[in-house]
């Protein structure tokens, strides 16, 4: 925390690959100790956030098996990670003995976004927020006019746009009704619980974001892909601010690309894009309220990841005997260091550029294969 400019309502965590349950293992060591001495009380990854109430609804009441909030609360196959079961297993074990108010609290940050098989169709967000509505307010649409059909979900169009329905006289009319539903529900007071209102938030976020999201998706325009990724990057970024806006101190975990200070950059379909990250814009409405922890590894040889060069970050770091380390970023900032070169695409080295939007560097020399 003394690295950290200030106390922040939101502190990122960002991992430099995916499916590496190390980096998940320094997580959970790192939120505990959020939680039990610096007053944090929650967390939010990179997951879907319809999915994430099955998570928090059992580390708070123990309902359903960890079996099934393994299976039924996790999306992009997190939930097959023994590091995540390890996560809600502690959660639901730290919260059992305590009262609501003091519970950790668990929360998706992404959108339903399956980035291989497509968004998801709006109708699942649509009606949870219609039935909410429906018993406190006169609504001016049927609930039969929020279905949708199965086009919604084709994985076809991820590659090509004539197969997405997001810009069909249906989904315009989706859009207006989302609209309706998401204004209606800013008009009211939490009526109910203040749980079900801030769920109910939750469904109009994701809603409306879903519905921009696939209009995008049909566009045949050069700028398709940069719009699919700021709006995805702003679905995670109104999850973070809710969740720290309600629950206090958030611990936000997903990748450095989504959570780091800077525009961030990928090359997809033969073309290089640019977006600003979810947590620059966090950081423009919290300002000194957001924090950045960035990860950085040595090697993951069994991905083709081996020892760095030494002029690198990642080599410097090497260098140490430490096998997991925080280190302040300045002191690696003089001589400037190389970039180092991912053999390996689903693996991003840290940037040099980056050192100064970072507030620390969590180094973990060796990722191994997680054992079964």
């Amino acid at each position: 925390m003394k690295l950290l400019p200030g106390r922040p309502r939101v502190l990122g965590l960002g991992e430099p690959t995916h499916f590496e349950d190390v980096l998940l293992e320094v997580r959970n060591d790192l939120f505990r100790q959020l939680v039990e001495q610096e007053g944090f009380r929650a967390i939010a990854i990179e997951s879907d956030c319809l999915m994430g109430t099955v998570v928090d609804d059992y580390v708070g009441s123990g309902e359903g098996t960890l079996d099934e909030v393994m299976e039924r609360g996790f999306s992009h196959g997190f939930g097959a990670s023994a590091a995540n079961r390890e996560l809600v297993r502690w959660m639901r074990a730290y919260n059992a003995p305590r009262p609501r108010v003091e519970h950790v609290r668990f929360a998706g940050a992404d959108g339903p976004l399956e980035l291989t098989t497509g968004p998801a169709s709006p109708q699942e967000a649509l009606t949870l927020l219609y039935d909410y509505l429906s018993p406190r307010v006169d609504l001016p649409h049927p609930r039969e006019a929020l279905a949708a059909d199965g086009r919604w979900t084709d994985p076809a169009a991820m590659m090509d746009p004539s197969h997405s329905p997001g810009r069909t006289p249906a989904a315009r009319e989706l859009r207006l009704i989302a609209d309706d539903l998401a204004g209606l529900l800013d008009a009211q007071t939490p009526a109910g619980s203040r749980e079900e209102w801030l769920r109910a938030r939750m469904y109009a976020r994701t809603a409306v974001g879903l519905l921009r999201y696939h209009h995008w998706m049909a566009d045949t325009s050069p700028h398709r892909i940069a719009r699919l990724l700021d709006i995805r990057s702003a679905m995670i970024a109104g999850n973070l601010l809710a969740a720290a806006a309600e629950w206090g101190p958030v611990l936000a975990f997903a990748h450095n690309s989504h959570l780091q200070r800077y525009r961030s950059s990928m090359t997809m379909g033969g073309q290089r894009q640019q977006w600003w990250s979810s947590g620059a814009l966090v950081e423009a409405r919290l300002g000194a309220g957001y924090s950045f922890l960035s990860m950085a590894v040595g090697t993951i040889r069994h991905r083709g990841v081996d020892t760095p060069p030494p002029d690198t970050i990642e080599g410097r770091l090497y260098a140490r005997p430490d096998d997991r380390v925080l280190v302040d970023p300045r002191s690696l900032a003089d001589p400037v260091p190389a970039a180092r070169v991912s053999p390996w695409f689903g693996y991003a080295a840290l940037d040099p550029s980056h050192l100064p939007g970072i507030d620390g560097v969590v180094y973990i020399k060796d990722c191994r294969p997680t054992q079964p």
